[in-house]
This record gives C-alpha cells, structure tokens and sequence, in this order.
C-alpha cells in the first residue's frame, strides 16, 4: 500500500480502504434485494418494485461516483480515509431506510444520500487547489463537483416536497440528473485523466460481490428437509450463477483492453445496469423456489433480467482489444440466440423445472460462444 501523504504516478493500486468501503455495499445490496420478498397475492406490487429499482440505482450511483474521484485524485490520505468512513457510516442510514414501509424513513434515507453526494462534492472542492495551473483537471474538477452538489440539493429538496406533497417525484428526478449530465459531461473529458486500469478492477471487485450476494441466496434451497427438488433447483441455481461469472470473466480477462485510454464514465455507467441486473438475478432465483410468487412474475423477471444482463455486458465490447474481432455478426447471432431463449422461456412458462434448465443452457451457451469467438483469428488488412 502507497504511503498515506504520496500518489503514485506510474500505476495506481486499488488500496484496502477501497475494499472496506465496498463491503458496506455488501450489506445495501442485501437490504434492496429484500423490497422484493414481500410479495402480496403471488405478486410484488408495483409500488414496491419501483422503490426497488430507485433504491438499488441510487445506491450503486453513490458507488459509481466515490469510486470515479478515488480513481482520478485518490492519494490514500487520512482526510480521504475520513470521508470514505463517514459516508460508510451515512450508508447505514439509507440501509435502515432500505424497507417496504419506507414512507416513514423517507427523511432518514433523503438526508442520508444528500450527504453523501454533497460529502464527495466537498472532495473535488478540496482538490481544487492541487490544480490551479492545469485547465483539463480544472474543467473536470467544476463539472463533478457542480453534479454532485446540483443532485444533492435535488435529493434534499425532496424530503420537504415529500412532506408537503405525498409525492416521490423529485428522486427519480435527482438520479435521472446524475446520470445524464455525467454522461454529457463525459463526452467533453479528456481520455488520458483517468486511470482506466484501476477503475475496471473496482468495477470487476463490485460485480464479484454482487454475484457473492447471489450464492448467499442460494443458501435459501438448503433451508428444511433436503429432497430432490430442493437439490435440482438449487444444483441449476448455483450452475447459472457459475456461467454468469464465467462470462463476466471473460470479457473482464481476455476482452476488454484494459490499457485503453478513455474517460471510463461510459464503462462505469454500463456497470450500473450490469450490476441492477445481478441484483434481479438474485431475486429470481430466490423466487423460484418461493411457492407464494406466481408463475408469471418468475419467468418474466428471470429473463427480462438475463436479457438486461447481457445487452450490457456485451456492450462492453466498444472497450475490447482489437484482437478479439467482435463483429456486427457476432452481436447478430447474440441477439438471435437471446431471442430464441426468450421464446422457449414463454412457451414452457409453467414448467419452472424446464425454464431454470434452459436457463442453465443458455448462460453457458453464451460463454463457450465468447470463447469461440475469441479464438478465431482476426482479418488484418
């Protein structure tokens, strides 16, 4: 680990701090995942599905933003130590928040989340006077603090709106905010700010967690009287959640050029979805062995999230070595074969025992494709 006061210019290592802050997310990621578990007549109500959503997004934007300042102007200082441990504490707030009454902690998480951002805001205004002499840092350093103050006003404004009103407009509103100007301010960085190295490992680190938060809910096919069933349904489980990481793995060792210059928010941005869509992953396979939740919501939910998870992880391919050769037909045949899966997935609805099967062919299906395709050689002119 670097020294506490020095930055290391040549390679920037993802530092033990970083790791203890991500586990706090461990524990949010199982609080967001619990919205769901209150199903109500085989269904989860819309209402609750949609705090769902907001929850899980929000929470993984605190991530996304965190990780991008430690990743451009991080130094392992005690004051970065400090600020990385009072939000972790702030994140307690927001996880006790995290819950199907949520109207009654709605001031709790809104504080919480509007300090948060406003703390990490703070951090690019300290950093400012590190770089009074060079414009591009300068530009960026105003961009993300002027985000990340703008939102945390949104998200603080909400909490008297909400009183007044009955009305949680104003939160989508303030994630809808972050994530687009991010992105348009994005398109106006410099490539060669960022560490792209060490964000894409912060990003694998996190989606490694999200898929141990998967196997921690497989535990729940053990609970009782171990039968056949219970067997069969949590051996297919365990078998999707192998292929989804193996696939992960792959474009994360072998695909993607991790020396590439880039700004790194679009990489960051499609880990949102990534990760919102292990996070559904999870759930799904908690409710195929839950016998309140009907047929329908299951299958629906299985697959919508598998197609999600997917669409973003091959989209990591505008980040890939020019050798890998991934071409417009390979994205075709990718679309075909998710079609094909979505299809047989709605015709064998009501056989669940057949659908977590064909989803056990599917995932792996689409790993030994990448690894074909990996290994075909590449037309150089």
């Amino acid at each position: 680990m670097s020294g506490l006061f020095e930055m290391d210019n040549k390679e920037k290592k993802v530092e033990y701090i970083e790791l203890i802050y991500d586990l706090i997310f461990v524990y949010i990621i199982g609080r967001n995942n619990s919205l769901l578990h209150h199903v109500h007549s085989g269904f989860v109500e819309p209402g609750t599905f949609m705090s769902y959503v907001l929850c899980t997004v929000a929470i993984i934007q605190i991530w996304n933003f965190t990780t991008y300042y430690i990743n451009l102007y991080g130094r392992n200082s005690v004051r970065e130590h400090v600020f990385l441990f009072v939000n972790m504490f702030l994140l307690y707030f927001i996880g006790e928040g995290t819950r199907e009454n949520w109207q009654g902690y709605h001031t709790q998480y809104h504080a919480a989340w509007a300090l948060i951002l406003a703390n990490v805001g703070l951090q690019y205004l300290i950093e400012y006077r590190h770089h009074r002499q060079q414009p591009e840092h300068i530009r960026r350093i105003r961009r993300m603090a002027a985000i990340l103050m703008t939102e945390a006003a949104i998200v603080a404004l909400s909490i008297p709106f909400y009183n007044a009103t009955g009305s949680t407009l104003l939160t989508p509103i303030a994630i809808l905010f972050g994530i687009s100007v991010t992105v348009i301010s994005g398109r106006k960085s410099c490539s060669g700010l960022v560490d792209f190295p060490h964000l894409s490992e912060r990003a694998m680190l996190y989606v490694v967690f999200t898929f141990g938060e998967m196997i921690i809910a497989i535990a729940s096919y053990f609970e009782g009287e171990i039968n056949f069933s219970s067997l069969y349904f949590s051996l297919m489980a365990f078998l999707i959640v192998v292929g989804l990481f193996l696939s992960y793995g792959y474009f994360y060792d072998k695909i993607v050029d991790r020396e590439m210059k880039t700004n790194g928010l679009g990489y960051m941005l499609m880990h949102i979805f990534i990760i919102f869509a292990l996070n559904n992953i999870t759930t799904s396979l908690e409710f195929m062995w839950n016998e309140e939740v009907s047929l329908l919501p299951k299958m629906l939910m299985l697959t919508g999230s598998l197609v999600i998870y997917y669409v973003f992880l091959f989209s990591l391919g505008a980040y890939a070595k020019r050798r890998c050769g991934i071409t417009l037909r390979f994205y075709l045949a990718m679309a075909a074969i998710g079609a094909i899966f979505t299809g047989i997935m709605l015709c064998f609805r009501n056989m669940m025992y057949v659908n977590i099967a064909i989803t056990v062919i599917f995932v792996f299906g689409i790993f030994a494709a990448l690894r074909v395709m990996d290994r075909k050689p590449v037309k150089t002119e």
